[in-house]
């Protein structure tokens, strides 16, 4: 499965950048509609049944994007899954076209919790301080953990940056420990 969501993300990231199209647009629209498909049982089964033509799945296609006002990219795509019958892979390969699209711009996902919800700024603010620690520019993926007390815990790649309350009792514990 991992070869089929690689291939057809990076083919969707590639036809993306050729086409100078706004990358987090048009991710957006894709995450969209997985999210209408996944939503969908009857649609999952017009698109995945074999016995119903290509040609009628996209003009059910053709209809909601008419209907939605999607882009021609993310039909095109779309219709690419329908006529290979991969539709069935769609939220990973949207999934892992995010993650394309990351990795090509030059970001690295910095997964967060925090003890409360952040704001806006507050996000702003700490992926800021993130990106000066690790030197890269980070895309935020925010979870809420009230056993954390205050603070964040921070995860970019392998490396964790804990400025949790409960990080620093914990190191405040050990140095008592070894005093």
């Amino acid at each position: 499965m991992a070869s089929v969501t690689n291939t057809y993300a990076r083919a969707f990231a590639d036809a993306v950048f050729a086409m100078h199209l706004d990358p987090a647009g048009t991710l957006r629209e894709a995450q969209a509609l997985a999210a209408l498909v996944s939503q969908s049982r009857e649609l999952r089964q017009v698109w995945e049944a074999p016995s119903i033509p290509a040609v009628q799945k996209r003009a059910v296609l053709d209809a909601i994007v008419a209907r939605k006002g999607f882009p021609p990219v993310v039909r095109n795509f779309l219709a690419v899954l329908i006529d290979h019958r991969r539709i069935h892979f769609l939220d990973a390969i949207v999934k892992q076209f995010e993650a394309e699209l990351d990795q090509r711009m030059g970001f690295e996902e910095a997964e967060i919790a925090s003890a409360r919800e952040l704001t806006e700024s507050e996000r702003w603010a700490l992926e800021r301080e993130v990106e000066r620690l690790t030197g890269k520019k980070v895309r935020g993926r925010y979870s809420r953990d009230t056993s954390l007390l205050g603070g964040a815990l921070v995860r970019v790649g392998s490396t964790i940056y804990d400025g949790s309350v409960i990080g620093q009792l914990e190191r405040i514990r050990e140095q008592l420990k070894s005093a």
